[in-house]
């Protein structure tokens, strides 16, 4: 066997075609391959988790089978045989659950659950799922059909959404941005909070006191994004390269400090720069579209905006700072790494160097992170134990073993290495440049977000959140500018808000009904929230959670302005099985006795607030047809406004019981308006009962 395909090669022998292949790649994939099949495998587990898991498409809503004729039925236990004329599209099996509709009458009676007894491909027998009530075994002996098969009750909420996300996430859709403690602990410290993610970040900076940066060598995606685009471009194109170090040296510091600097003043900034955030936001604006686009068609893929671009082209110069030297971002300006760097200060463990090494220069040529010395020892904040240097070591002097184990070890400064201790004028200058960084953060956090001059109304007014959204403040507090809530939503409801809201809103995600409505079955945005800004409800809690509430505009709806008939705003919240919206006759004229003049007034959609929840369908469907598709109008003449005691921001509770506090105060006023003492029975949605 030629071992040399997966070892050094011999003296005088040739390299194997494996090690031709690994040295192709990078001298890391030769010396420290489990250093990379761990980056990789990480790579791969987030872009899983980001375009499978909280892609929310691969979501199917209840299939309905139309079509089948009742051959046999039993009207004393309610079995029965049904055919159909062509199988089923998807197969069906004994034990499934179906409901059972008959279509041949008006409205479509409702038969009751059954299950599969016995399946064949165009034949099946079913029987009750349960007792069955005696006009219900009467309406099967007379019903002829056709039977429509469905795999949801009518009238039932549709939950697909929501069902698939719960289905899929094995492991959370935003594991990755949990464990970025810079995001993490700057988020909690900004809303001055306490946040479930804080255990997963602790967690792991305890695991790197034992590998130390080992989330920088082995796990950050950015980082392996960073490696190969210095892999495919960096190292080709040498013009802009710089030897040495500059005044970069410590930047990651100063951001560092920046960053909880603004933090502490109520401004997050890690959104902007750590590296999670970063690169998740990037695939959200860069990738989602590229994957809307083929698979859904390019006209649902949203306009991008100036605020995206700015984004996109921040992630552009955190890889093209590589041109400048391998790996920059990571070595030199990453916040979240020099967080890491410091956490170093109490490792476990440590890169050390026996009397044996003979100063080859192997390690110090093949570290990607510049961590090793020119005596061979280490920078222990910059190590990330990825142990490439160990691997190239042609005698084996390179050892990583815990911090305070000694052994035969190589004499410091053997040869000189011209680095000196601090000192007190190089720890003025690292004082002054963390200084620096925490008062521009301070600065930037203080800064007034005045709006954007010549603004217009509605871009002055209050931003439709998600559902479950903490009240404002917090919320922009604790939103890291993730993108993940914008990769989950379906039909992009929710669109990043640009830099005309100022730095404290940018990319935080709102509610855009013009584009498309929040879907019913969904509460997928507060599922992969990391920080808990949009809070994680279930579906029974997200359909009572006021987004906003919908408002008409009677000056230029259709009916209200004379023009022509229109309900597409009722017809549309029926379907969606809110029913907030209602289409009755105003404006009535009175006689003298104060009674109604028969045939008075006309027919138009009022909007009904203890229903409404801002789901913003009925703008939509409105923007769609009357605006954009016939040219009536040139925005909606129905619109979801936020702001106060039109949505819901509540910290905890709810919003369930919320609802029925409201329908009880409600009664009360009425009751005490006609002077009763307790009667009145007022109106309660479907979903609080």
């Amino acid at each position: 066997m030629r071992w040399n395909w997966f070892l050094p090669h011999l003296r005088g022998g040739k390299p194997g075609a494996i090690r031709r292949v690994l040295g192709f790649l990078g001298p890391s994939w030769l010396w420290s391959p489990l250093h990379r099949i761990a980056q990789a495998a990480c790579l791969a587990l987030f872009f899983w988790l980001f375009l499978y898991v909280a892609w929310p498409y691969t979501a199917r809503p209840a299939a309905v089978w139309p079509g089948w004729l009742p051959v046999e039925v039993d009207a004393a236990t309610g079995r029965a045989t049904v055919v159909a004329e062509e199988p089923p599209s998807e197969p069906l099996g004994p034990g499934r659950l179906l409901h059972v509709i008959d279509a041949s009458l008006q409205e479509n009676a409702y038969l009751g659950p059954f299950r599969i007894a016995h399946a064949e491909e165009k034949e099946l027998k079913i029987e009750p799922s349960g007792p069955l009530a005696p006009e219900a075994l009467d309406a099967l002996s007379v019903s002829f059909g056709p039977w429509t098969l469905c795999a949801a009750a009518p009238g039932e909420w549709p939950s697909h959404y929501a069902d698939d996300l719960i289905a899929k996430e094995r492991l959370d859709a935003e594991s990755f941005l949990v464990i970025d403690p810079l995001a993490v602990f700057s988020a909690a410290l900004a809303a001055r909070t306490w946040t479930w993610s804080l255990w997963c970040a602790a967690a792991v900076l305890l695991v790197c006191l034992a590998v130390p940066r080992g989330f920088c060598g082995y796990v950050c995606p950015l980082g392996t994004i960073i490696d190969l685009f210095d892999w495919a471009v960096g190292k080709r194109v040498v013009r802009w390269q710089v030897r040495g170090d500059g005044w970069w040296v410590h930047l990651k510091y100063y951001l560092l400090a920046a960053v909880l600097a603004a933090a502490l003043f109520g401004l997050l900034l890690c959104g902007f720069l750590a590296a999670i955030p970063v690169v998740t936001r990037a695939m959200a604006f860069l990738v989602k579209p590229l994957e809307t686009g083929l698979e859904r068609g390019w006209h649902q893929v949203p306009a991008m905006t100036a605020g995206q671009a700015v984004s996109i082209g921040l992630f552009a110069l955190v890889l093209l700072l590589g041109l400048v030297k391998p790996r920059f971002w990571c070595k030199y300006a990453c916040p979240t790494g020099a967080l890491f760097s410091v956490a170093n200060v109490f490792r476990l463990t440590e890169r050390k160097v026996k009397s044996s090494c003979i100063h080859c220069t192997r390690c110090v040529q093949a570290c990607p992170f510049e961590a090793i010395k020119a005596d061979f020892t280490t920078r222990t904040g910059d190590c990330t134990f990825c142990q490439t240097c160990g691997g190239v070591c042609p005698t084996k002097s390179i050892e990583f073993v815990g911090r305070f184990s000694g052994g035969d070890l190589k004499p410091a400064d053997e040869p000189p290495t011209g680095e000196t201790p601090l000192g007190r004028r190089g720890f003025l200058a690292s004082g002054v440049g963390l200084a620096s960084g925490a008062l521009a953060g301070a600065a930037v956090a203080m800064l007034p977000s005045s709006p954007r001059r010549g603004a217009s109304a509605a871009a002055l007014a209050p931003l439709v959140r998600p559902p479950g959204a903490l009240p404002e403040p917090h919320f922009t507090s604790l939103c890291v500018r993730c993108g993940e809530c914008l990769q989950t939503c379906p039909n992009d409801v929710l669109q990043p808000v640009g830099f005309e809201r100022g730095v404290e809103n940018a990319w935080t995600p709102q509610v855009v009904a013009d584009w498309s409505g929040c879907e019913p079955s969904c509460n997928n945005c507060g599922q992969v929230c990391p920080t808990g800004a949009i809070r994680a409800i279930p579906l029974e809690e997200k359909r009572a959670a006021r987004m906003g509430l919908a408002v008409v505009d009677q000056a230029t709806c259709l009916p209200y302005a004379g023009s022509e008939d229109c309900r597409l705003c009722v017809d549309e919240c029926a379907a969606s099985g809110y029913d907030a919206i209602e289409f009755v006759r105003v404006a009535t004229q009175a006689d003298e006795d104060g009674m109604p003049i028969e045939g008075s007034g006309f027919l138009a959609p009022v909007v009904l607030e203890e229903k409404c929840v801002g789901c913003g369908l009925c703008q939509t469907r409105c923007y769609a047809i009357n605006a954009k598709g016939k040219g009536l109008l040139k925005m909606s003449a129905i619109v979801v406004e936020a702001g106060d005691g039109k949505e819901d921001r509540i910290f905890g509770g709810s919003y369930v019981a919320l609802r029925r506090q409201e329908q009880r105060h409600r009664r009360q006023q009425q009751e005490k308006q006609i002077g009763t003492s307790g009667t009145g029975q007022g109106y309660l949605p479907d979903f609080l009962k």
